[in-house]
């Protein structure tokens, strides 16, 4: 029998504001234990809650940004269960009426594009935290991050396989990081998944039964964590068992989900409204004034970067993983794009009558910039994206300014470094050696184009080499090649590739 995957996400982003949602009490990480709770965070008697603007503005945020519906008035409810990490027995959420229903978010998964959409997000509290590995025998509680706030984004069962639910995930990430809504770092919680995993036989619309995978905290591990699942509730189903409604838990260790409880639905909770809070209303003004504040979107700047800098699809979804790698992006491509006029002007001279010159030089000048651009472009998402990744250091933390790069894509594109040499100055822009011409000048890395001086070369090369030459006239085109390696040898690897091939052509014609 064939089997369908399906699975959606339940994301809970910590969003980024200074104080917890409903107290004054901050919500820096790495305190010591409840030094970051107070009286209404532990639920003393008589304290009142009071909802904080900023993490109603951060959902706002989260629904423009995803073409969602605002609900211009929605409501606070309170989910009642009893947990040690829970002093108030009760956790302030939103069911029946929350700030964010629907949107859609695109993802691109082995050149395929899709969209996936959202059920809902909505506000809520986090609670607690129970420690066990500190203490023998006993646990211990930490209440910091008892109400700190949270929006909790939730996606239709759209997703088939999981792949598609890391693209989803790493796609969110991008977005609450680039609105600034979330600082995104899943090692500290502020990002964490929870996958709801079931299988049907395909063919079949009536959805199987699922088992929710909670707190993820890495693509990884919400990857290896689906794949074992599946395999887990395909084998069980084909050995004639039968899935049971379930929340589970990853132990990276083993690779393996174990249960934990029976999965709860609604009704054991018994929401009802929270009556210390009233509705929030969300009116135009409010609306429109953090519209303005978004920044642009990343799906508008792919579009973009693909129009004005004619950068590939994958390019453009590379340059797009983060605002600040969009922003050294653009600033590379900007820099590489401000043409040399006295260039320009000696193209134009030497190839234009006087009244072509000045519609020929806006050509040459859109010409020179594209091809700078593309190979900045080139350099960004290859061999700068491979150290980054090789170093674990982010854009931000970058060695290579931009103008840097771009000005390395400039000397390739005049002539003065070929690709082999480009990797060498790169390496010392890395080390911080200085910038690109004054690494090219003081390790002799120009590249050697001068015809005179490639010609003696050639030459000595083809009286050292009599056989390759009767080979290539013969017919052998390997020879050919053998006989570029021996001139670039003979450079050091600083000849012109393209003038030795042109040269050694005609030589041997």
């Amino acid at each position: 029998m064939k089997w369908e995957t399906v699975i959606g996400l339940e994301v809970h982003t910590q969003l980024a504001t200074k104080s917890k949602i409903f107290s004054g009490s901050s919500t820096a990480f790495g305190a010591a234990p409840n030094t970051q709770a107070n009286a209404v965070d532990i639920a003393l008697p008589g304290v009142l809650p009071v909802l904080n603007k900023g993490a109603v503005e951060c959902a706002i945020k989260f629904g423009l940004a995803i073409g969602a519906t605002l609900n211009r008035t929605n409501v606070f409810d309170r989910k009642n269960y009893f947990y040690p990490d829970l002093p108030k027995g009760y956790q302030i959420s939103q069911l029946a009426k929350p700030i964010v229903e629907g949107g859609a978010l695109k993802i691109v998964v082995d050149g395929e594009e899709k969209t996936i959409h959202l059920t809902r997000a909505h506000m809520e509290e986090d609670a607690g935290k129970s420690l066990h590995e500190d203490f023998h025998g006993m646990t211990g509680i930490d209440l910091n991050r008892a109400g700190t706030p949270l929006l909790e984004i939730v996606s239709e069962p759209e997703m088939r396989s999981s792949a598609e639910a890391v693209a989803y995930a790493r796609a969110l990430h991008t977005l609450v990081t680039w609105i600034g809504i979330c600082d995104g770092n899943m090692q500290e919680g502020s990002f964490r998944v929870d996958a709801n995993v079931s299988v049907r036989p395909v063919g079949q619309t009536e959805f199987g039964t699922r088992r929710e995978i909670k707190n993820l905290n890495s693509f990884r591990f919400l990857q290896q964590a689906i794949d074992y699942e599946v395999r887990w509730q395909i084998e069980t189903l084909e050995d004639g068992g039968r899935i049971e409604q379930a929340t589970v838990l990853f132990d990276p260790d083993t690779g393996e989900t174990r249960m934990m409880r029976s999965k709860e639905d609604a009704h054991d909770y018994r929401y009802f409204p929270d009556p210390d809070l009233l509705p929030v209303k969300l009116d135009e003004p409010w609306i429109e004034s953090v519209r303005a504040a978004l920044p642009e979107l990343p799906e508008a700047m792919r579009a973009r970067f693909i129009s004005d800098y004619s950068a590939t699809p994958e390019q453009a979804s590379i340059a797009t993983s983060s605002l600040a790698f969009a922003k050294y992006f653009e600033s590379a491509a900007l820099h590489a794009a401000d043409v040399d006029s006295e260039l320009v002007g000696k193209i134009v001279n030497r190839m234009f009558s006087p009244e072509e010159k000045e519609l020929a030089a806006g050509f040459i000048a859109r010409d020179v910039a594209r091809a700078r651009i593309k190979l900045t472009c080139n350099w960004l998402t290859g061999e700068l994206l491979a150290w980054l990744n090789k170093a674990e250091t982010a854009i931000e933390n970058c060695p290579i300014p931009s103008r840097s790069l771009a000005q390395l894509a400039i000397r390739i594109e005049d002539g003065t470094l070929s690709g082999k040499l480009a990797k060498q100055v790169f390496e010392g822009l890395w080390e911080g050696a200085g910038e690109v011409d004054a690494i090219i000048e003081a390790r002799g890395l120009k590249q050697m184009s001068d015809s005179g001086e490639l010609e003696k070369i050639i030459d000595e090369v083809l009286a050292a080499n009599p056989k390759s030459v009767e080979e290539f006239r013969a017919g052998k085109e390997k020879a050919f090649n053998a006989l570029v390696g021996q001139v670039m040898k003979a450079s050091r690897g600083k000849a012109n590739p393209t003038q030795v091939n042109e040269l050694l052509k005609s030589k041997l014609q």
